[in-house]
């Protein structure tokens, strides 16, 4: 690998563990890479979850109304065959703030 990407995944790592240091979940491999353009409109139903807790915590919500949006904003696989189901992050993110 890239000794310049290690050391983006690194950081990036490690700035995860210190927004939310008590998060023992394993780092879903999206929260710390990115697409060619950086501006995918999805992520992983795994990096959603990952980030319950602190969405949770922040917001002022429990996680289970969290988690309940997550599941509302799940997309599945494109054409029912197609890659893996996916978030739109878009569609969460103004539903919390009530936007939506």
């Amino acid at each position: 690998m890239n000794p310049s990407l290690e050391e983006v995944v690194q950081a990036r790592i490690d700035a995860l563990h210190a927004a939310d240091p008590n998060n023992t979940l394993p780092i879903p491999v999206d929260l710390v890479t990115a697409s060619a353009s950086g501006l995918d409109p999805h992520i992983s139903v795994a990096s959603a979850l990952y980030q319950v807790s602190r969405v949770a915590s922040a917001r002022g919500w429990s996680e289970a109304e969290v988690t309940s949006l997550i599941e509302k904003y799940t997309e599945g696989r494109q054409f029912g065959i197609f890659g893996e189901p996916r978030v739109n992050v878009l569609l969460l993110n103004l539903a919390l703030d009530g936007i939506q």
